[in-house]
């Protein structure tokens, strides 16, 4: 059996230019695909003329896993037979059939990022990408050094595959027009980072060295990111958003003072007064107290005396306001020590 591309059914339009000894041969048809032992054979679906001495009669699939699929049986007749016989047998897919996509060559089915460790991956043939070396690039770079020291490499990039890559590039991730670029303060051009590539395309394209960005990768001059060099943080980043409470500041908030009716400051002075009197009258009497219990007593202890002298001291205090009553219990009092000090003293 032998498969081919998908074919579509049209039996009923044909059938008038079929020969009578081909459209009848669909038992034969039939027969022959029982006899092949595949199975799977289902109701007969008509039958196509391939010429005028061919017809195809076909049959649907009952195969597991060829759901669509159709049976097609060939015939043929030469002009004066009176019988058809058995040409070709296939199995076909039909409109509705499950079918791979078309077949594509290797080389085109490569993809960016389908090459792995250890893969073997070489150029298509006369690749319009690469020229050899000892051609001229068309790059003033390249081409002057190669011309200096007189070697080359054995195949150099062209302007083809120069101007492929710059428009991948540009439209890549790490081009222009991206998210990222549109939202940066800045561009990879004017960045400490940016390493520019040589050759033609360093007036466009050079690469990231910053590993927190686009590390390694090749980057538009008009790119950006965040990660630019002279990104400066705004002033107050990282301060709260509100005034902070302190909770230990205090503060003082003075009293309202009740004004001094003028009656009140009058009965307090009178008090007053008052108190001074009866403090002065207390302490004349204490003095002359203390004045009689030293005349009386000779042998009084250094305690009591230092106590007595803190009591005159007092009674000068109180003579100070009173002078007549002070100053005669003065004299007095000299006069007792004087007479005490006479009679201790031998004779």
């Amino acid at each position: 059996m032998r498969q081919t591309e998908c074919v579509s059914f049209v039996s009923s339009p044909e059938l008038d230019s079929i020969r009578p000894v081909l459209a009848d041969a669909a038992d034969l048809a039939r027969q022959a695909l029982l006899d092949l032992g595949e199975g799977g054979i289902g109701e007969y679906l008509g039958v196509t003329a391939e010429d005028a001495s061919a017809a195809t009669h076909r049959f649907a699939s009952d195969l597991e896993g060829y759901r669509g699929w159709q049976w097609a049986v060939v015939v043929a007749a030469p002009e004066d037979a009176d019988h058809a016989t058995v040409s070709e047998l296939v199995l076909l897919p039909g409109p509705d059939a499950l079918v791979a996509p078309s077949w594509v060559p290797w080389d085109e089915r490569i993809r960016p990022g389908d090459l792995g460790p250890g893969d073997l991956l070489s150029p298509r043939q006369d690749d319009p990408r690469l020229v050899p070396g000892y051609v001229e690039s068309g790059d003033p770079a390249v081409d002057e050094v190669a011309g200096e020291i007189g070697l080359g490499r054995t195949k150099v990039i062209s302007l083809e595959g120069r101007l492929d890559a710059a428009q991948r590039w540009h439209d890549g991730d790490f081009g222009p027009d991206t998210e990222m670029a549109k939202a940066a303060p800045s561009t990879c051009g004017l960045c400490g980072f940016y390493l520019p590539i040589a050759g033609s395309l360093s007036a466009a394209f050079g690469v990231c060295g910053n590993e927190f960005a686009a590390d390694g990768h090749v980057v538009h001059a008009e790119y950006g990111c965040g990660a630019h060099s002279d990104t400066e943080l705004p002033t107050g980043a990282g301060s709260p958003q509100f005034e902070p409470y302190d909770d230990a500041a205090l503060d003082v908030i003075a009293s309202p003072v009740a004004p001094v009716e003028p009656a009140a400051v009058t009965e307090t002075s009178d008090t007053a007064e008052n108190t001074d009197t009866a403090e002065a009258v207390e302490t004349v009497d204490s003095v002359e107290t203390t004045d009689t219990a030293e005349t009386t007593e000779e042998a009084s202890a250094a305690p009591e005396e230092s106590a007595a002298s803190e009591e005159s001291a007092a009674a000068e205090v109180v003579a100070a306001d009173h002078a007549e009553p002070v100053a005669d219990d003065a004299s007095s009092t000299t006069d007792v020590a004087a007479q005490e000090e006479a009679s201790a003293s031998p004779s």
